[in-house]
């Protein structure tokens, strides 16, 4: 027959245990999950058997008899949880005085930033550091300079940090080492349906006909050549050259529109250089007078010789 105090029996004659409890009967208890050397007498309950302590009944207590766990000399001491401990004698420590008190006893904390000190439990002359990665020296004094292999590519500014290191990119570049050329046409910064030619941090614009700059951003506004001359009478002269169109739609092509202005401090005014048009004139003309009449005389000698030769030969 069923516990009436830990079950129930059901129409079918059979026994339905409450919780903790277990068996055809429902008169066993349900010990403590984990327990390993114990027992119960309630639901729940983990009981420890001679020998044996802790929680789940898993400290052996003979552990100090059986194992002598303690070194040098040392006094093992069981403790009611099962836990033992190890009482040292002078010069040596550890959980089990293992140790002995050599170089990193002696000299706490010579390991500097996390290095662990070694000194073969003691029994070594000088103590050694073992460092953590990103530091070196003696006594893992010394950062380890992580840009010192110049890990950044393109240019690009590097950082050194503890046992890492960061790039700054330049424009035009990302990722860890900057090595990412960046799309500097995605944005479409060609005007005017400009053809966009990414590069290494940069971009180049070609230009359809009819534009130009470094955007395409600049219309030609004519697309003839026209020189003007202007002068004042006054000694000023004025050139303005304007010039446009063409066929060419190399980057860089500029519309050009000059002008220049040129003073002659020395030029003659308009009534000087009437004056010295004047005086050319009737140096001229007096030349050209005195040529006439030299030729003149020269005709005349000339004819007049003739004539005496001519006389000569009808007198012989």
């Amino acid at each position: 027959s069923c516990d009436i105090s830990n079950s129930r029996c059901d129409e079918f004659g059979v026994c339905r245990c409450d919780p903790g409890w277990d068996g055809e009967r429902c008169n066993r208890c349900v010990p403590t999950p984990g327990c390993v050397h114990g027992s119960c007498d309630q639901p729940w309950q983990c009981v420890c058997t001679s020998g044996w302590a802790g929680r789940f009944c898993d400290r052996d207590l003979s552990v100090c008899s059986r194992l002598q766990p303690c070194h040098n000399g040392a006094t093992c001491v069981m403790e009611d949880s099962g836990d033992f401990t190890c009482l040292c004698p002078e010069g040596f420590h550890g959980p089990t005085c293992q140790r002995r008190a050599g170089p990193c006893y002696l000299n706490r904390s010579a390991c500097k930033n996390g290095g662990q000190c070694e000194d073969a439990d003691g029994f070594a002359s000088e103590l050694t550091c073992r460092c953590l990665a990103g530091f070196t020296g003696r006594r893992c004094e010394v950062d380890v300079d992580d840009c010192a292999m110049k890990p950044c590519a393109n240019g690009a500014t590097c950082l050194d940090g503890v046992n890492r290191f960061s790039c700054v990119c330049p424009a035009g570049f990302s990722g860890r080492f900057c090595s990412v050329n960046l799309d500097d046409c995605a944005s479409q910064p060609c005007l005017n349906a400009g053809r966009c030619l990414d590069g290494a941090g940069g971009f180049r614009c070609v230009c359809r006909p009819g534009f130009s700059g470094a955007a395409c951003e600049t219309p030609w506004r004519s697309r003839e050549s026209r020189t003007t001359l202007d002068w004042d009478g006054g000694g000023t002269r004025s050139a303005a050259i304007t010039s446009g169109g063409g066929n060419s739609s190399r980057h860089g092509d500029r519309l050009l529109k000059v002008t220049v202005s040129e003073r002659g401090g020395c030029g003659p005014s308009e009534p000087q250089l009437i004056v010295l048009l004047v005086l050319a004139a009737t140096t001229l003309g007096a030349v050209a007078l005195t040529a006439t009449l030299v030729l003149q005389g020269r005709g005349s000698t000339w004819w007049n010789n003739q004539e005496l030769q001519t006389t000569s030969y009808h007198l012989v």
